[in-house]
């Protein structure tokens, strides 16, 4: 049953990498769900499984196990017909707009692809997609002057641009946002972030906007999942989070966020000791090896998550 317009729900997402010493895990027992319209903001370091899970929810990586729950059906399940159909809801925007468009695609090109290959319009229909992509481009503030360009010719806001047009071009309902905005100028981000927001209360969407700047989601996010090597370590929602951490790697991470103040005396956690190696890792906390409050509750047992107030998850010990 879906409860609180629940658009998606996760629920003991597991991905699983063969290695010549063993299984990685780059995504853990995840469990969380999004509401129709709004987003989560999953933040966390470099590698520690953030955009891995955002391709398995999509299935760009098959899932080692778990459910992930599209308005109550189980898409794991679905057959390469269904999954196909599937993705006229459930789209992705990278990391690199460079990377992720065809350099011998024009900007018009690029937007009637994902259309011809769901089979929204056909090659034949030159009105029909001429029409989509002038109604695309505007959507995300591309001048129409700029529908014959290559990616090459273009900065990297316009490129995301494209990207972000791209997906939009089969309307879909959830958009995994794979760290948009990272490989942009700060001026650059601001612009990308509005056009972000204006999009979802245009068109109802609902975002994961996967970031390792906690920063960028603060403002932006309903709720926001912290990620530690492969495992979601605390979950809340935006304003509580950032109030109330209560896991250490959660408070280590909110320290680090610079202040635009050169006179205030920042309070940092410096984070010290080995990392734990996600290859076959023992149970027990995965962060006690760099955690200053660890005690020997912290490993050989399953860690289990607690609601320390409504909304608000926390797997430790000291929660």
């Amino acid at each position: 049953m879906i409860e609180n317009d629940e658009l998606l729900k996760v629920e003991h997402l597991k991905k699983y990498f063969d290695t010549p010493s063993g299984l990685l895990h780059a995504v853990d027992d995840m469990n969380f769900s999004i509401k129709k319209g709004e987003t989560l903001g999953v933040v966390g370091e470099s590698g520690c499984g953030k955009s891995t899970m955002g391709r398995a929810i999509l299935r760009l990586h098959e899932p080692t196990s778990g459910k992930v729950l599209y308005k109550g059906e189980d898409i794991i399940q679905y057959n390469k017909v269904q999954m196909k159909n599937m993705r006229k809801k459930m789209q992705i925007i990278f990391q690199d707009p460079f990377a992720s468009l065809n350099p011998r695609m024009t900007v018009s090109e690029a937007i009637i692809e994902p259309l011809m290959v769901q089979g929204i319009f056909l090659k034949s229909d030159k009105k029909g997609l001429n029409a989509q992509v002038d109604k695309v481009m505007e959507l995300v503030g591309l001048a129409k002057r700029l529908i014959n360009t290559y990616p090459h010719e273009l900065d990297g806001g316009r490129r995301q641009r494209i990207g972000i047009a791209r997906a939009l071009a089969v309307n879909p309902e959830f958009i995994v946002c794979d760290e948009p905005v990272s490989a942009l100028d700060v001026s650059i981000q601001a612009q990308i972030l509005n056009l972000m927001q204006d999009l979802q209360d245009e068109l109802n969407l609902t975002y994961m906007f996967i970031t390792h700047d906690l920063s960028v989601v603060k403002h932006f996010a309903n709720d926001i999942a912290v990620m530690y090597l492969g495992q979601m370590v605390e979950k809340a929602p935006s304003k509580k989070l950032f109030e109330n951490p209560v896991h250490p790697y959660t408070k280590a991470l909110l320290s680090a966020i610079p202040v635009p103040d050169p006179d205030y005396k920042m309070d940092r956690i410096f984070l010290k000791g080995e990392i734990t190696s996600p290859i076959n890792p023992k149970p027990g906390c995965r962060f006690s090896k760099r955690c200053l409050y660890a005690t020997e509750s912290c490993i050989g047992g399953d860690i289990a998550t607690k609601e320390v107030e409504p909304g608000h998850f926390v797997n430790c010990v000291l929660a």
